[in-house]
């Protein structure tokens, strides 16, 4: 997004816009604000956390809810931006973005040696599968990488249209960054499967919020559901069997948890209450 930002304050640009389920709005709003730019941010109606919201909207930048799909607030943000002076910060639609983005793989490569055996990335919009490979191509292509990594999408299975093959009209999933039903960057997404051969395949809710758990209490990073879908992607990969063995892997996570905590806490999940007194915490935590 800076990247983006940047063109847009050196093209002359005074106002910015976007469509977002949260995390671009955020960035957006961020940078912008950074810049002294307008901007303005397109949402769904109701279906953003309000961790991202509440970033954005301390940044300064004026949020238009729309009642429909991220498509629809893509399909409008492309008109505002075809008709007005305004800049278009979504990857799919401004290759600035996307050539910053591709950067996290030239930070892959600097840090491990070479590319890994493996990528594995949750798949929204499909901004970031695209840019990655695009980076992995390029560090290949300039000899700072011996080979390019398979690269394994996935996506939640409520909101899975490059699994299924077709566009998910309703799409649903704990997952809202990846609520996605129509990716605007599909065809940079096969082509990083095909071209990699990788595959891109779904999870369940019910794997994501396991993985964002396993993240927190075995390694203790805390991230938001659609940024644990590459780790569930790949645990249920390996009990399935499909993971080969001695493989270097990298797994992005690409939001922290505390952007959609709503979403990470478990149903029924309460504290324990008791009285100041010792001998009752004591009691409570089963100590006697």
């Amino acid at each position: 997004m800076t990247v983006a930002v940047s063109k847009a304050v050196e093209a002359g640009t005074e106002m910015l816009v976007c469509a977002s389920t949260g995390n671009t709005s955020a960035s957006a709003a961020a940078f912008g604000a950074r810049a002294g730019l307008r901007t303005v941010v397109l949402v769904p109606k109701g279906a953003v956390a309000l961790g991202k919201l509440a970033q954005t909207v301390q940044y300064g930048a004026e949020v238009v809810e729309l009642t429909g799909t991220f498509e629809d607030c893509l399909r409008v943000a492309r008109e505002l931006a075809a008709e007005h002076p305004v800049a278009l910060v979504n990857s799919a639609a401004n290759d600035h973005r996307l050539a910053g983005q591709q950067t996290a793989a030239f930070e892959i490569v600097d840090v491990l040696g070479d590319a890994p055996d493996l990528h594995c990335l949750p798949v929204g919009n499909a901004g970031n599968i695209t840019a990655l490979w695009r980076g992995y191509t390029a560090y290949e292509k300039a000899g700072r990488a011996a080979h390019r990594p398979r690269i394994w999408g996935f996506q939640a299975a409520g909101a899975a249209p490059l699994v299924l093959g077709r566009t998910v009209e309703a799409p649903e999933t704990v997952a809202s960054a990846i609520r996605i039903g129509n990716p605007a960057s599909r065809a940079g997404a096969l082509a990083a499967r095909d071209e990699s051969g990788g595959r891109i395949s779904a999870v369940s809710d019910e794997q994501i919020l396991a993985a964002c758990r396993l993240l927190a209490r075995h390694e203790g990073v805390f991230v938001e559901p659609a940024s644990a879908v590459g780790v569930a992607g790949l645990l249920a990969e390996h009990a399935a069997r499909r993971v080969p063995a001695a493989q270097r892997i990298v797994i992005t996570v690409t939001g922290n948890g505390l952007k959609d905590p709503q979403a990470s806490i478990p149903e029924g999940c309460h504290s324990v209450e008791t009285s100041t007194a010792t001998s009752d915490v004591v009691r409570a935590l089963g100590l006697v």
